[in-house]
């Protein structure tokens, strides 16, 4: 059949190219590859023709459309003289026939005719990794044909210079650097409009040139399974970790027996979710843990980092190990007002590569990282992961993808294995075994060259190294996207490059990696350049070493100054009027969406958690008593800070009982509301000094961890539970140097006096705890809490209703409801009988006392009662707008 030859022809629409056995030759549309396609319907890097020894191969990569021999799509498939092979659809794709050599087989020069798609190839010689870039004029002169270089900005009103840069495109038939071509300026646009070193107008269209046409049809349609599952009638097949199941998986995120297939007699299948941690999903929604539901042809099983679908009598699983297509389609947001902050962004990502994101300040490059991300939705367009929506799906395929937000997610207190420790346990299903999980960590730190800092603090990592480890925090469960917001700012140009360096390599290893960043030092490193121009339009997409060239300038500082100088002029426009639009954009941009799976109506997304609500929590307390413990000198201040305010109450030198008589006259003590006074107020300071800031400070780790699966309520519940031990304790505190130098009652309403008093100032340090906790939800910086925190402790002072008389004033004493303070001393004021010893507002009625302060044990137990309800109505107050910071499609 033709094995043997190592020799063999390939011909195409009445060409022919003889291939040697000694290259490998890529088919597709990327002008830098060997057998460039122009028809929509083949893929960018479609497929390969290699020798294999005792044959040639074909090998699709992967492509939307598929690779045909003999009718039939294949993955790789023998080549031999007389086969038959279709690009991108079996009946009319383009046709490529391989015949045996004649004695000399010569390739001839590929022809452009315009009015049929065009194909041609390389040289014999090697391709490079990149194509050359065409030469730039050196600076103080101006190569024809590329204004802007080294030329001054034309006077306001002055016609900008005519001609652009035309992209390599279809010019990098020759591995000779080429000097770009001018295009004549199309009149839409005047050229006065227009930046130095752009053509006026748009570039017109080059005709003759194939339209994209769709990417297949649903979830997978552009690769093949990874594996069949034949299930005969009635047979159950297991899924899960443990050895013991039918198909048995070693991806972390999946149980130890997670789900189980059965065969149906109406040749669907039946799933049963056997009450796994991370949950079955059916159409990218989840599963009710132990339900039970029928998967028909049409319908998308995830499980892990694998899907599954019915056809026919078998069961095909894909596995996503990273070659995963990724695309966004004419995103629009649009913020309050009707103001578009991004608009109409399309662009494809080539799987596996690292694609870096810049533009000037106000651009949208935060707005599309949210928006590619399902943290911010688009308001128009969709996200496709693999041909399924990103925001429909959120809950299925938030699994596969990391986000390394700017501030690192990190607790920096702690040591490097320490805190993946703890993220792995969150992350990781509960029934993972120790070892399986500090199995994945040590290869994570192996990978990113961490493990000889495994146990240093993370505080004691340069600004390289912490990025780092933030990067190996999301590598733990293998995503195949990660998109990281700025990883360099901040750093030299030395750990620039390094961790652009770091992406490359997570890149080439199998993921696809997008980074938005203010650096353009290390763009070269990058497969693909996106370009956001003011107001949120995309300027350009297309590789690095190109784009330059596209906008006619010499430095990336002129293109931003080119971008604030003309930020009326239509960049996005000229973009889509170029030819390097339709070269690596186009697809994405005029694609038809694919058919989509049946969805449920929008809803709020709920999804499972890796571990369950106690295990957590558990989690959460000792990660949280870690980093408390590893920070010394909070620890001091949380015992020195509480020591200083019972130290200034003993500065009073009183007693809590009645004052000697004098005169006759009736004995009072106006001193012991004030010595409670300052008592109360220190332990308002106290408690909402302890967490004013907790909540702040770690709003990007809880944003990440609340997408990953974390418990709201589990999370607020670890803050009150060390909070309130803290407080507790700072409360005994106050209270025993308070009370330690004091003659007081001899009998209390139910217990001693001191400890009613001190339940009292620890029930008034739980509550101002809970305020803190609300200004830490509400402020958007920490530098805004301290003013809040003094604000708060003095309206404590004025509302206690001992500097003056509250009760009996309308409006006054219903707002003073409010605050702790007003409950807390009339609890202490209950145990002393503050209304017998303070001396009366009205001295001409010594009977009219403060209600509050009776010294019966139903009004202690009232004041006490009110006192904790404030703190559990703060408590839910915080549950609430903590929702304000997590993924929005999490709250619809």
């Amino acid at each position: 059949m033709g094995h043997g030859v190592r020799e063999l022809v390939l011909e195409w629409n009445g060409r022919s190219w003889t291939l040697d056995p000694a290259r490998t030759y890529t088919l597709g549309r990327d002008p830098q590859g060997d057998v460039v396609f122009d028809d929509g319907r083949v893929s960018w890097r479609h497929a390969s023709i290699r020798w294999g020894g005792r044959g040639w191969i074909i090998e699709d990569h992967g492509s939307t459309n598929g690779t045909y021999a003999e009718g039939h799509r294949v993955q790789q498939t023998d080549l031999a003289a007389g086969a038959v092979v279709r690009l991108g659809n079996a009946t009319d794709g383009p046709l490529l026939t391989l015949t045996a050599p004649p004695a000399q087989a010569q390739a001839p020069a590929p022809a452009h005719g315009h009015d049929q798609p065009q194909a041609y190839a390389r040289p014999a010689a090697p391709a490079p990794a990149r194509a050359a870039a065409p030469v730039a004029p050196a600076h103080g002169g101006q190569a024809q044909g590329v204004p802007g270089h080294g030329a001054p900005p034309p006077a306001q009103g002055a016609p900008a210079p005519h001609g652009w840069p035309e992209p390599p495109g279809h010019q990098h038939i020759s591995q000779q650097p080429q000097q770009p071509h001018p295009q004549q300026p199309l009149p839409h646009v005047p050229a006065q409009h227009a930046p130095p070193g752009l053509a006026a107008g748009h570039p017109g269209h080059v005709p003759g040139h194939g339209q994209a046409q769709g990417h297949g049809q649903g979830p997978h349609a552009d690769r093949s399974p990874t594996t069949f599952h034949q299930l005969a009638l009635g047979r159950v097949m297991r899924i899960g970790r443990a050895l013991e199941n039918e198909l048995v998986v070693s991806d972390l995120q999946v149980s130890r027996h997670h789900a189980e297939f059965t065969a149906t007699p109406d040749g669907r299948f039946q799933l049963r979710d056997l009450g796994s941690h991370n949950g079955s999903y059916v159409n990218g929604q989840p599963m009710a843990k132990s339900a039970t539901v029928l998967i028909g042809p049409q319908d998308i099983v995830g499980i892990g980092h694998s899907t599954f679908r019915v056809v026919g009598d078998r069961l095909e699983e894909f596995v996503d190990t990273g070659e995963v297509s990724f695309s966004a389609r004419h995103l629009t947001v649009t913020v309050d007002g009707g103001k578009q902050i991004l608009r109409d962004v399309s662009f494809g990502v080539p799987e596996k590569s690292l694609v870096a994101v810049i533009g000037p300040s106000g651009s949208g490059k935060s707005t599309l990282l949210k928006a590619l991300t399902g943290y911010r939705p688009a308001n128009e367009g969709e996200v496709l992961y693999d041909q399924r929506s990103l925001y429909k799906q959120f809950a299925e395929l938030r699994q596969r993808i990391g986000l390394v937000p700017q501030d690192d997610i990190l607790h920096k207190e702690l040591t490097v294995r320490k805190a993946l420790r703890y993220a792995a346990k969150l992350r990781f299903p509960g029934d993972t075994a120790t070892a399986e999980r500090e199995a994945r960590i040590d290869e994570v730190l192996r990978e990113l060259k961490l493990d000889i800092h495994r146990d240093k603090k993370i505080t004691a990592l340069s600004g390289g190294q912490r990025k780092r480890v933030s990067v190996a925090l999301e590598l733990l469960t293998k995503p195949s996207l990660i998109f990281l917001d700025e990883p360099t700012s901040g750093l030299d140009p030395g750990m620039d490059r390094d961790v652009m360096q770091l992406l490359r390599g997570l890149a080439d290893d199998g993921r696809t990696v997008l980074v938005v960043t203010h650096s353009v030092a290390e763009l070269s490193l990058c497969d693909k350049l996106l370009v956001m121009a003011p107001g949120g339009s995309v300027a350009y997409f297309g590789p690095p070493d190109e784009a330059l060239n596209f906008f006619g300038y010499d430095t990336w500082a002129d293109v931003f100054s080119a971008f604030e100088n003309y930020r009326d002029y239509d960049w996005a426009g000229r973009w889509r009027g170029s030819q390097h639009y339709r070269l690596y954009a186009a697809d994405a941009d005029q694609a038809a969406a694919p058919a989509q799976v049946p969805q449920a109506a929008p809803r709020q997304i709920r999804p499972p958690k890796p571990q369950s609500w106690g295990a957590q929590l558990f989690t959460l307390v000792r990660r949280y008593l870690s980093v408390i413990g590893s920070d010394k000198g909070f620890m001091g201040l949380m015992v020195i800070l509480p020591a200083v305010l019972g130290l200034v109450s003993v500065v009073i030198p009183a007693k809590f009982g009645l004052a000697a008589p004098d005169d006759g006259k009736t004995p009072f003590n106006g001193d012991a509301g004030t010595i409670m006074l300052i008592l109360a107020v220190g332990m308002c300071f106290s408690g909402a000094a302890n967490s004013v800031r907790e909540l702040i400070k770690e709003r990007v780790i809880y944003e990440r961890e609340r997408a990953t699966g974390l418990s709201r309520s589990a999370y607020l519940m670890s803050k009150v539970i060390v909070l309130g031990m803290i407080t507790a304790l700072q409360g005994v505190i106050i209270c025993g140097i308070g009370f330690a130098t004091r003659e007081l009652p001899s009998e209390g309403l139910l217990m001693p006096p001191a400890v009613e008093m001190c339940l009292v100032i620890i029930a008034l340090g739980f509550t101002s705890m809970m305020f803190g906790l609300v200004i830490s939800s509400l402020v958007k910086t920490a530098e805004k809490t301290m003013p809040l925190l003094v604000m708060f402790a003095i309206v404590q002072v004025v509302f206690t209703g001992v500097l003056f008389k509250i009760y009996g004033s309308p409006g006054l004493e219903q707002f003073a409801y409010l605050m702790p303070s007003r409950w807390a001393i009339a609890g202490v004021g209950a145990t002393l009988d503050l209304g017998r010893l303070m001396p009366p507002w009205d001295a001409k009625n010594p009977g009219d006392t403060d209600p509050l302060w009776e010294s019966t044990v139903a009004q202690w137990g009232i004041n006490i009662g009110i006192l904790l309800a404030i703190g559990v109505v703060c408590g839910l107050a915080v549950a609430r707008l903590l929702r304000r910071h997590e993924p929005e499609v999490m709250r619809k």
